[in-house]
């Protein structure tokens, strides 16, 4: 009798309740497989053998994956250091660093494609570094990697600090007291602690930079068999009448989404939940 009466009472206004939150759950679910299917439904078997065999497509999509991963390397190479400093340390102008390591992901996209043109085009340093050094970025496949570390890194970084705000201090105190630097603290207590929280933020940062558009054709153009990637190629052949082709790379797009995101979730999907 006790545990009835510690059973919560659910009165008809809880069952409205519950019905209308998920059907505002249901109502967006089926809106997304219902555009995907209806893409799916589009596309034709002479659209999927022409992106299967089409060397220029299948190198946009070699691009697309070695780009990617260069450039996802790079922002966990930043990401680690970064989340872990803006984690345990404070210093003057925080608030500021935190807003700018953040801004990549709120302004629009196409803000890093302009800015880096300019940069690289107008200012005395960005000729220097292409002309004097022999770092050509502008229409190059440099700048691809250039262009996706710029716009996706920030998703690593943010994701580490997350990973390490999540670790409890009090292991790594243990860690110090009995006779561990610093260095060995982060080394065999935060960093394991924190692993899984990091890998999620990679995948993350790849996916977003295995899709990325905006920057890519601004500042490095779509140039076949040099700067193309699966996104370009999908305008590209929208541009001259070829949607199906378009939508069955934008299918390819969406499926390799799908495998990022499930993965983050079993990975560690809680270390994202703050992003």
């Amino acid at each position: 009798m006790k545990a009835v009466a510690n059973t919560p009472v659910r009165g008809w206004r809880d069952r409205v309740f519950s019905a209308a939150a998920f059907f505002f759950v249901s109502v967006f679910v089926l809106l997304i497989v219902v555009l995907i299917v209806t893409d799916a439904l589009y596309v034709d078997r002479k659209a999927v053998v022409t992106v299967l065999a089409s060397k220029f497509i299948l190198h946009a999509l070699w691009m697309s994956i070695w780009t990617s991963l260069v450039s996802t390397l790079i922002a966990v190479v930043f990401a680690v250091p970064m989340g872990y400093a803006l984690s345990r340390f404070r210093f003057p102008g925080q608030v500021i660093v935190d807003a700018i390591v953040d801004l990549p992901i709120v302004f629009p996209p196409l803000v890093v494609g302009l800015t880096l043109l300019v940069f690289f085009s107008q200012t005395a340093i960005g000729r220097w570094i292409q002309e004097d050094l022999g770092l050509e970025f502008v229409f190059q496949p440099k700048g691809i990697v250039l262009c996706q570390f710029l716009s996706a890194a920030s998703f690593a970084i943010r994701s580490a600090k997350t990973a390490f705000d999540d670790v409890d201090r009090r292991y790594e105190n243990v860690a110090l007291t009995l006779g561990c630097t610093q260095w060995g603290s982060f080394r065999r207590v935060s960093f394991p602690l924190a692993r899984n929280g990091i890998i999620a933020g990679g995948i993350l940062t790849w996916a977003r930079a295995f899709g990325l558009f905006g920057p890519l054709m601004i500042f490095v153009g779509s140039f076949r068999g040099r700067t193309e990637v699966l996104s370009t190629t999908i305008f590209l052949e929208q541009s001259v009448g070829n949607l199906e082709v378009a939508l069955a790379i934008a299918l390819l797009l969406i499926f390799i989404a799908l495998i990022a995101v499930t993965a983050i979730r079993l990975v560690g999907g809680s270390a994202l939940v703050r992003l």
